[in-house]
């Protein structure tokens, strides 16, 4: 899949929840559903537009009652979702960049009112910095979300506590 269509796939605040949740599991959209707070009809559609886009995939049919449920998984790419392979020509923010934006708003609000007491850190910089420094800090931020990805485990598992990270780095125009 293209980075637009995993651009216009994950510009829904439902759909990042479930990325998030299917990092750290396989989960049946009734499963999903359930864990947060959405009608298996409601998850299910959105796992469809995740699946489409390439972001989940099934890896599991069960069997239930007579019929069977899909499980899907999201396997978090070591290399951090970029924007800047949907940008246009020109260096102009496209309307799908701008909706994944709007979307990733309205989830870090929803986390941060769900703040809990430990560590944390929150930043934001709009700065000047020379090229390396600049390369350096994304791969870092890079290193540091693919470990948490490979930590992840299923919702309340003994000895694991929720936890979020949102970072959107990026080079801007010259003004």
């Amino acid at each position: 899949m293209s980075t637009l269509e995993e651009l216009r796939a994950t510009a829904h605040p439902i759909r990042l929840r479930l990325l998030s949740l299917l990092t750290g599991a396989a989960m049946s959209a009734a499963e999903a559903g359930r864990e947060l707070g959405y009608t298996q009809a409601t998850a299910s559609y959105h796992l469809r537009v995740l699946e489409r886009a390439g972001l989940v995939r099934v890896v599991e049919v069960v069997r239930l009652r007579g019929g069977e449920a899909k499980r899907y998984r999201h396997q978090a790419s070591a290399e951090p979702f970029s924007l800047a392979a949907a940008q246009s020509a020109s260096g102009d923010l496209r309307e799908e960049q701008m909706e994944y934006y709007d979307a990733l708003h309205a989830e870090l609000q929803r986390r941060a009112r769900r703040r809990g007491p430990g560590p944390s850190v929150s930043t934001d910089a709009e700065l000047w910095v020379e090229p390396e420094v600049w390369r350096q800090v994304v791969r870092r931020i890079g290193e540091a979300s693919a470990l948490l990805h490979a930590a992840a485990q299923r919702p309340r598992t003994p000895g694991t506590m929720p936890v979020s990270m949102t970072a959107a780095l990026f080079p801007m125009k010259r003004s």
